[in-house]
């Protein structure tokens, strides 16, 4: 955990944004780019880069097809490692829709506009927008979602999934610390989900889209209005 905010961690949470992004050819080829730009900003501590230069030489050693496979099997057919936060508070309950708008109303009070094929609340966009944030907020914005964050941790951990080094440093770049936490068991696919307890009162459901380009989902708006990082519902 940092002992203080660090100067910047633009780089280092979009790295983290692009990494948890379907492992696309494109993708695959910046790895190496990746790294060095973790290790150029030096915002997390040494052993979490160390283990994220792991996960990207371990995913240029399984190949693009296996990558992939193995991404949707993670994080496309499970609730318990679903990148859509909000899917981890309230599933398909109705607090779902005035949850997102409240999160993409954030987004556009920061002076950002968001256009992009995935929900508000996927982890790669709430990561894409807290790069835009000086450190201390962006911390502050990360930090509303650590509960949420280490049963994700938790469940990726039980998984055995490599993954888990990315969801510790965004821990960690939230001032935070992942750790182990008691996750129910996964439910069948088709069940319909119970409420668990809230994050903010927010909730969503959706899916990654496997292959769909991901470009930057963010543009300055040309009136900006003060950054409001709290996220409400």
């Amino acid at each position: 955990m940092f002992k203080s905010t660090p100067q910047t961690m633009r780089y280092t949470l979009r790295v983290l944004s692009r990494l948890l992004h379907y492992p696309d050819a494109q993708m695959m080829r910046e790895l190496p780019a990746m790294v060095d730009a973790l290790r150029l900003e030096h915002a997390l501590p040494r052993q979490r880069i160390e283990e994220i230069e792991q996960l990207c030489a371990h995913l240029v050693a399984l190949g693009e097809w296996e990558a992939q496979a193995r991404y949707v099997e993670v994080f496309d057919r499970g609730h318990k490692t679903s990148l859509h936060l909000f899917e981890h508070v309230h599933g398909d309950s109705r607090e779902r829709g005035p949850a997102l708008v409240d999160l993409q109303q954030t987004y556009e009070q920061a002076g950002l506009a968001f256009d992009a094929n995935e929900l508000p609340d996927h982890l790669p966009v709430v990561l894409e927008f807290a790069s835009t944030q000086p450190p201390a907020i962006a911390s502050e914005f990360l930090g509303e979602m650590v509960e949420i964050l280490n049963a994700l941790f938790s469940a990726l951990v039980q998984r055995d999934s490599p993954y888990a080094c990315v969801i510790a440093a965004v821990l960690e770049a939230a001032g935070a610390k992942a750790q182990a936490v008691a996750i129910d068991p996964e439910p069948d696919m088709d069940e319909t989900w119970s409420e668990p307890a809230a994050f903010m009162g927010c909730s969503t459901q959706g899916q990654s889209r496997p292959g769909t380009p991901q470009p930057m989902h963010f543009v300055r708006k040309a009136e900006i209005n003060q950054p409001h990082h709290g996220v409400s519902a």
